[in-house]
């Protein structure tokens, strides 16, 4: 009896070993899922700032991009960790809310990791660092919202500096001066009153892009912009007093169902034939010149010509311009512009379905053709902007710069308020929130002074990019912070330390608080994972 207990007290030691081993497997996961997401934080961080480099990305087809926007640099990437996929996600994430600061909300990500690394080696528990991490991020948005100035939206000049901001890192950056009052006129013109708020939906501005020339000759246009050219051979190529409409039906002979022919066995059957069809399309066209209209907009449709030769001979000689091939997607856009609903069938072709405009032409633009039509009467919330560029790459990181300074003139309509630019926001919380760690005991005080640490990844990022010394650098953007001047920042073009709001480099407070709050998100997500599970399908 004795012998079986004694055995029996060897063997459970064993036991507890064997229990006590396997904890060692969620910190070799989390050591993975932290290593995985803080390589795509290196991988992209070189491009952050206005100094920052650019990336070019190799398709499997042969296609290049070349861009320095933290969203497309990742959307891109062929990424394969799953922990890693987190922050493409929240690139994404950012650029949703946001439309700016994508890359800086990876690079906090990735500082942020780091962080949590070493708060882990020293035994802290994954759990208490993120609640910690959460009451962290309350805090310095707390911190954001106390220095941040609040604007109007009539301050117009005030716009335009954040969105030449947002443009001072891209390629296009020389041309800021231009493309900034372009970026406000276009989001400004779309704003919508929604009770008190306004509110911005980007879809009602559209950016078309046209090879040739340089992006000095971009321009916003308050009307319509086809890509197309009018399709007529003899048709008018500009129209005056342009009455338009907008038709969802072809004017080309019907066809049959798609198992049936049709026999013509003699000639005058074929006779027959072809007069009906002049009479039909005759039919449609005295409809169109009865409504008075002279320019005509027809959509694209799949199964037959939506205007067939014939009717393109009528329409000339009535003098009726001819826009065919609209887009499906397009014709919403369209609508809204014109302010008319589409005419679905011929029997609703009347000449109250029919918009007044000043002015129809076709436009010769670089190596394409336009037509661009101007001075609708009642037109819709609703901007064009045509971006020309010398080559397809400077033409896509164009329409890309423009995007980023549309969404950052958005969230300025969104949340009115700015902050200085130039690491001056990043460098504030740091030194607030270090302060505010020497208040509190325990785990939370280590947390809150690491969190704080890892914002100063970003001034010392920008001082990186730019050639200067990144150390000597924060050490001297911390003092003069210390000493008061909140709006301190590193000014890339001189070089050194200079008052950021004096050379105009703000940037929306939302930008900034969005990207801490999702990236210290996405790093307790990553912090609570503690096992990979692979399923069967």
């Amino acid at each position: 009896m004795t012998s079986k207990n004694a055995s029996k007290a060897v063997k459970a030691p064993a036991k507890q070993g064997q229990a006590f081993k396997d904890k060692s497997k969620p910190a070799d996961i989390r050591q993975s899922n932290i290593n995985a997401a803080k390589a795509v934080s290196d991988a992209i961080r070189t491009s952050l700032g206005p100094r920052g480099m650019d990336k070019m990305i190799q398709a499997g087809n042969g296609e290049v991009t070349i861009t320095n926007d933290g969203a497309t640099i990742l959307k891109q990437m062929n990424v394969i960790h799953p922990a890693a996929k987190m922050l493409v996600e929240l690139s994404r994430a950012q650029d949703v809310e946001a439309g700016d600061g994508t890359t800086s909300v990876v690079v906090i990500a990735g500082a942020l990791l780091d962080a949590v690394n070493k708060l882990l080696q020293k035994g802290i528990h994954p759990t208490a660092i993120s609640d910690a991490f959460q009451r962290c991020a309350r805090k310095a948005v707390e911190i954001l919202t106390e220095m941040s100035r609040p604007i109007e939206l009539n301050d117009r000049e005030s716009l335009v500096k954040s969105a030449s901001t947002s443009l001072n890192s891209k390629v296009v950056s020389q041309q800021s001066s231009l493309l900034a009052p372009i970026a406000v006129d276009a989001v400004m013109k779309v704003a919508e009153d929604r009770g008190t708020e306004k509110s911005v939906d980007l879809k009602n501005i559209k950016i078309i892009q046209s090879l040739g020339g340089t992006i000095e000759d971009t321009e916003l246009v308050e009307g319509l912009v086809f890509t197309q050219k009018s399709s007529g051979v003899n048709g008018p190529k500009r129209i005056e007093k342009a009455k338009i409409a907008l038709i969802q039906f072809c004017i080309s002979p019907p066809k049959t169902d798609m198992d049936h022919n049709v026999v013509v066995s003699d000639y005058a059957a074929m006779d027959r034939v072809l007069k009906e069809e002049r009479a039909y399309i005759l039919n449609i066209v005295k409809q169109i010149k009865k409504a008075g209209c002279n320019v005509l907009l027809v959509q694209k449709s799949i199964l037959r010509d939506a205007v067939s030769d014939l009717a393109h001979h009528f329409l000339d000689k009535i003098k009726v311009m001819v826009v065919k091939d609209v887009e499906r997607d397009d014709i919403e856009f369209v609508c809204k512009t014109l302010g008319c609903r589409p005419i679905a069938s011929l029997d609703h072709f009347l000449p109250e379905n029919v918009v007044n405009a000043d002015l129809a032409e076709e436009i010769s633009s670089g190596m394409n053709k336009f037509i661009k039509i101007t001075g609708i009467q009642n037109q819709g919330r609703t901007a064009s902007i045509i971006v020309r560029g010398s080559n397809k790459l400077v033409l896509e990181e164009a329409d890309r710069s423009i995007h980023d300074a549309l969404c950052v003139v958005r969230c300025l309509v969104k949340k009115r308020a700015l902050i200085a630019g130039g690491g001056a926001g990043e460098i504030e919380m740091a030194l607030q929130l270090a302060a505010y760690s020497q208040t509190l005991e325990g785990i939370d005080a280590y947390c809150f002074r690491a969190f704080a640490e890892a914002l100063e990844v970003v001034p010392s990022t920008l001082a990186e990019n730019a050639g200067l010394n990144p150390i000597s650098t924060v050490t001297e953007l911390r003092s003069r912070h210390a000493q008061g001047e909140k709006n301190a920042g590193i000014n890339v073009r001189k070089g050194a330390i200079t008052d950021i709001l004096a050379e105009n480099v703000v940037q929306p407070l939302l930008v900034s608080t969005s990207a801490i709050t999702l990236a210290s998100e996405t790093v307790r997500s990553i912090l609570k994972i503690d096992d990979i599970i692979n399923t069967l399908t």
